[in-house]
């Protein structure tokens, strides 16, 4: 139960830190971008909610016994399961076949450093 309470917390986190990141960056079309330092605190003000999330995750996961490679690889995998559907939805990229070969291979280092865990 704390793994996958551990795993929601990560996903919230990692959606406000998409937005906090690249969700005011420009998209194809969009007039002038606002300045550097209204950006700035903007995304700070998103970041605190994503601190919100990620710190009692991680603490909860950790209590779960995961060790730290195993909360920064899982949390990076969320990050690709949110960030995809943010690139291509919100931002107007567009697909390319590389991204799922590359996510793949994180999926691979999450099966890694679970290993251990899985085969038991």
């Amino acid at each position: 139960m704390k793994i996958a309470l551990t795993v929601a917390l990560l996903a919230v986190s990692n959606a406000f830190m998409t937005f906090a990141w690249y969700g005011f960056l420009n998209r194809p079309g969009e007039s002038q971008p606002m300045a550097w330092w209204k950006l700035v605190l903007l995304s700070w003000g998103v970041a605190f909610f994503e601190y919100c999330f990620m710190v009692p995750a991680n603490h909860i996961g950790r209590q779960a016994g995961l060790s730290l490679a195993q909360l920064k690889i899982t949390q990076e995998a969320i990050t690709l399961i949110i960030f995809v559907p943010f690139m291509l939805l919100w931002m107007g990229e567009h697909w390319k076949w590389d991204y799922l070969w590359a996510f793949i291979c994180v999926l691979g280092a999450v099966f890694f450093v679970n290993r251990e865990a899985l085969m038991s």
